[in-house]
């Protein structure tokens, strides 16, 4: 979403680099710059001002560090704002000492409150608690019905009834008390613009069932208009944080860089994508991170973490360095990356990926050529790719759709990886020829990553087959990357 933010400010850094020191003029034009930034992503114009304004001070009052070179000195300024922007720390939920922990969800209609309904849901549910999801949204027909859908999703009951909407409230939050659960996460209705009469409900279902935090759910898309929607709630409310939704789309950032100057409030959450477990904390640290291009490591060793099992891991791990490792190990492995979400996304986390490649749309579709590949080979080939001749080829690239040319690039660069591995194996004592490696010990790269995308050539730590052309080691990527 920030890639137009990123790419202007990796350009005021660019023109800096060199620099002997930063002179009141090069301050100047970087601010001039960063204005542009921000105002080109929808920034509100009165935040903008103010950051524009902290920026100046930093840069200028402070006494410049004889250790950065001028570039750095931007970038720690320029991150440490944006950090703040975003909501300096992430909110910490506290639990309620007397069950349940009442969450009150509201937000305009097409906000997509609903769908973060089940998705907060889903994400307490992780941390270990008992939800329970009261559809209190019985101006939509459909709401209700969604709702239910979506816990059944999830395996997370709902509860609501006909009639008024604050007495639905009330008798879900008795319901979670009587059922044991430990968290309620109440769907409020919404209207296509602010009104009095919405606003009205939603106070008194909050003082029907005194939550212990309420979310303001924001369509990432509405730019600037997010800044009033957020005044009005949070007049209304007095809300605790901001639910981000929509993140992964085509909006420039305006909305999540301007609601917590504007309300003083951070945002909690926010979507990345349309399937419920692309939803996660937001950390507005590893955000700014992002922004600048730093990358965001924490978040993907997470995801990482939460997508392959820790023993499955490190036993493939071993196997890689000892160059045991098969096409069936690295099918399995490929069947959990996508777990982890859209690849684009996870190459816009990897510090020092080209831009070109941040949020690539690097769907499954692009990755089917490999497995149909591997799959129409028989469990011997997987095993010892070096057997497949002329004639194997053949009957493979015609069982999976694809070519010779293509069954050809994917085992050379197998072997070119196996090859590898097993040299860097034996270099650190886990591979030598006659002897097993240690263990269990985990592979190159960040804990509970999968061997593929820490062992493969041609990236920072590895490669992965199966990436566009630039992200293999052989000319031309994978099959059908060309």
């Amino acid at each position: 979403m920030f890639d137009s933010l990123s790419s202007r400010l990796e350009g005021i850094v660019k023109r800096l680099r060199g620099k002997g020191r930063l002179t009141e003029a090069d301050v100047d034009e970087m601010l001039k710059e960063i204005r542009t930034a921000l105002l080109e992503a929808d920034v509100n114009v009165g935040v903008v001002r103010n950051v524009v304004a902290r920026i100046r001070e930093q840069a200028i009052g402070a006494r410049l560090s004889e250790a950065l070179d001028p570039s750095q000195q931007v970038i720690k300024i320029v991150n440490a704002e944006l950090t703040a922007m975003l909501g300096g720390e992430t909110l910490k939920i506290s639990y309620a000492s007397r069950p349940p922990t009442v969450i009150l969800m509201a937000g305009l209609q097409g906000s997509g409150k609903t769908t973060s309904s089940a998705k907060l849901a889903r994400w307490f549910k992780s941390q270990g608690r008992q939800p329970l999801m009261v559809g209190a949204d019985l101006q939509r027909p459909a709401a209700v019905e969604q709702l239910r859908t979506l816990g059944r999703q999830i395996d997370v009951p709902v509860f609501s009834e006909p009639g008024d909407p604050v007495s639905t409230a009330r008798r879900g939050l008795e319901e979670a008390r009587r059922l044991g659960r430990d968290v309620l996460i109440v769907d409020t209705a919404g209207r296509l613009s602010i009104d009095a009469e919405l606003m009205e409900e939603v106070r008194q279902i909050s003082q029907a069932v005194q939550p212990d935090y309420t979310f303001l759910v924001i369509d990432a898309m509405t730019g600037q208009d997010a800044v009033g929607v957020a005044e009005a709630f949070h007049a209304a409310l007095a809300i605790d944080g901001v639910i981000m939704s929509k993140l992964d789309g085509d909006a420039r950032g305006g909305a999540a860089l301007s609601v917590k100057e504007v309300i003083g409030r951070p945002i909690a959450f926010a979507s990345t994508g349309e399937k419920l477990n692309e939803f996660e904390q937001f950390h507005p640290d590893r955000m700014a991170g992002r922004i600048l291009g730093m990358g965001d490591m924490l978040t993907l060793i997470e995801q990482a973490e939460q997508a392959f099992e820790k023993d499955q891991a490190e036993a493939a791990a071993t196997k890689l360095m000892e160059g045991e490792f098969t096409l069936d190990d690295f099918l399995e492995q490929m069947q959990a990356l996508k777990k982890m979400g859209p690849l684009g996304n996870l190459m816009g986390m990897m510090p020092g990926m080209p831009k070109e490649l941040k949020g690539a749309e690097i769907g499954d579709d692009q990755l089917k050529p490999v497995e149909a590949i591997i799959r129409s080979m028989t469990p011997l080939e997987r095993r010892k790719p070096e057997i497949i001749n002329g004639s194997r080829r053949n009957r493979i690239a015609t069982g999976s759709g694809t070519t010779v040319g293509d069954v050809n690039r994917l085992v050379k660069q197998f072997g070119e990886m196996q090859k590898m591995m097993k040299r860097m194996g034996a270099m650190s004592g886990m591979g030598r020829p006659g002897k097993k490696g240690k263990k269990g010990k985990p592979g190159r790269g960040f804990p509970g990553m999968p061997p593929g995308m820490s062992g493969m050539p041609g990236m920072p730590g590895g490669g992965l087959p199966g990436m566009p052309p630039g992200m293999g080691s052989a000319p031309g990527g994978f099959p059908n990357f060309n």
